[in-house]
């Protein structure tokens, strides 16, 4: 049996090991537990804290600003809020809290408030908008062009690549909002800046904002920014909203933003409006809203990762991005693309990739999508010595593995044998679908190729690419 002396040795250990801050009082007000993160957090010792009374250990607070005594006192849990103060040592910190209220029985015995360091997180984002609140300024490269992508910059000719160009073109003759949809390497930004400068508001600031990247009180103050006093050392800063009034803002990631923060974002969609953190005041903005996603929407909402009110405000027009291995006609062509480019860039001269490699990039599937095409053969020109054409030593093995790999399934899904029996009708099924897999293979996934060599139309191929659910 284990002893209640044991056990609080057990509770000891365990809060001194987490980095959150602990602070137990009871409902005398004394201090029964206070672990070492939070005295680090306050430029405190355990000792001058454990077992002494709150308030003659902080004489500075009272019942209106501590919020451990609010909360024994009204019994009322204070969640997730932020705190920004001076310690002991006068070192500013700033944490979030929650602080709840503690019974045995149904008797209040004390309370308790968990203290989570930000201090760096919050100093990260307020250089951020900092820096964002030059983006109406034009950055420019060392060859004097202003930093921005266009629909010349997106390559690819495959039917549902270039159905996501038509419908974000239409998007652009609009001011709806718009949801992007596409996975993690597919190019979403680059459509998304594609809308904005191909727009009436293409002239105005574009602002992109990654909704995973900080906690959402953080988050908030982000986007809508922050009016003196409403929280110790908030000093008045507009948000991303008002910088890019007139504009677009990009909101990526929308699944990663926490459910309150989406309530308080359709409020502004709603509305038209921004108001500051802490203040009071109405402030009227004209911003676009475009959002992107690597989640399909419709799971999003089936799990409930995005309001469903939101998401049918945002996705007024929607733009889904096909991944690499959906568009392998395409790859070939970005190829050579991304040779042209790293050749100007790493001033070399290759030509192209063998046959080998393209007909292995046909069968990769590519789970990085473009960005990792593009990193790969980046990479692979870096590593060459020289030579005219990239092989398969200038590429990751995982490539050729995974390709192998592919090609043997391919191959032995082939076989016909003439032991079992089949009807007309599957034979011939069978044997269409093993000459197409074939042409597809020898011609590196290319329809167009592959369509010659059976002797059919391209279109005709492609319909019974799609009635077999073969992979291209």
């Amino acid at each position: 049996m284990v002893t209640k002396n044991v056990l609080m040795t057990i509770l000891k250990n365990i809060l001194d090991a987490i980095d959150e801050g602990i602070h137990v009082i009871d409902k005398n007000g004394f201090t029964i537990l206070y672990n070492h993160a939070m005295a680090e957090l306050e430029g405190m010792k355990v000792d001058e804290v454990l077992g002494h009374k709150f308030l003659s250990v902080f004489p500075d607070l009272d019942y209106q600003t501590s919020t451990l005594l609010q909360v024994l006192q009204t019994e009322k849990p204070i969640l997730d809020q932020s705190q920004t103060y001076l310690n002991k040592q006068k070192k500013k910190i700033m944490t979030i809290n929650s602080t709840i209220p503690l019974y045995v029985n149904n008797q209040k015995i004390g309370a308790v408030e968990i203290a989570k360091n930000i201090t760096r997180i919050k100093d990260l984002s307020d250089e951020i908008m900092r820096l964002q609140q030059t983006i109406s300024k034009p950055v420019y490269r060392s060859d004097g062009k202003i930093p921005r992508y266009t629909f010349e910059d997106l390559k690819g000719q495959s039917p549902g690549f270039q159905k996501a160009i038509k419908m974000a073109k239409r998007a652009a003759k609009t001011s709806s909002s718009v949801l992007v949809y596409g996975e993690t390497g597919t190019g979403k930004e680059l459509f998304v800046q594609g809308i904005h400068y191909n727009s009436s508001r293409g002239k105005n600031p574009f602002i992109a904002q990654n909704c995973a990247a900080f906690p959402e009180s953080l988050l908030e103050s982000i986007l809508f920014g922050t009016t003196k006093g409403s929280f110790t050392g908030a000093v008045d800063r507009p948000g991303i909203f008002e910088q890019a009034n007139g504009g677009t803002i990009l909101l990526d990631e929308i699944n990663s933003m926490g459910l309150q923060l989406q309530a308080k974002l359709l409020r502004v969609l709603q509305e038209g409006y921004v108001r500051r953190v802490g203040g009071l005041k109405d402030i009227p903005i004209d911003v676009r809203i475009i959002a992107t996603t690597n989640e399909d929407p419709q799971s999003l909402l089936e799990y409930g990762k995005i309001r469903k009110d939101l998401y049918y405000r945002i996705n007024v027009v929607n733009v889904t991005i096909p991944p690499l291995r959906e568009r392998k006609d395409d790859i070939p062509l970005l190829t050579d693309y991304f040779i042209t480019k790293f050749n100007d860039r790493l001033d070399l001269t290759v030509a192209g990739v063998t046959d080998q490699c393209l007909r292995a990039f046909t069968l990769y599937p590519w789970p990085g999508n473009v960005r990792e095409l593009e990193n790969a053969i980046e990479g692979a020109m870096n590593l060459s010595l020289g030579e005219k054409w990239l092989d398969e030593d200038c590429f990751p093995d995982y490539v050729f593995r995974e390709a192998e790999k592919k090609f043997a399934e391919t191959q032995n899904n082939l076989h016909i044998s003439l032991d079992e029996f089949l009807d007309l009708n599957e034979v011939m099924e069978k044997v269409e679908t093993t000459y197409i897999k074939k042409a597809m293979l020898s011609s590196s996934g290319n329809i167009s190729q592959a369509a010659q060599r059976l002797g059919i139309k391209r279109q005709t191929l492609q319909h019974k690419l799609k009635k077999y659910r073969l992979e291209h």
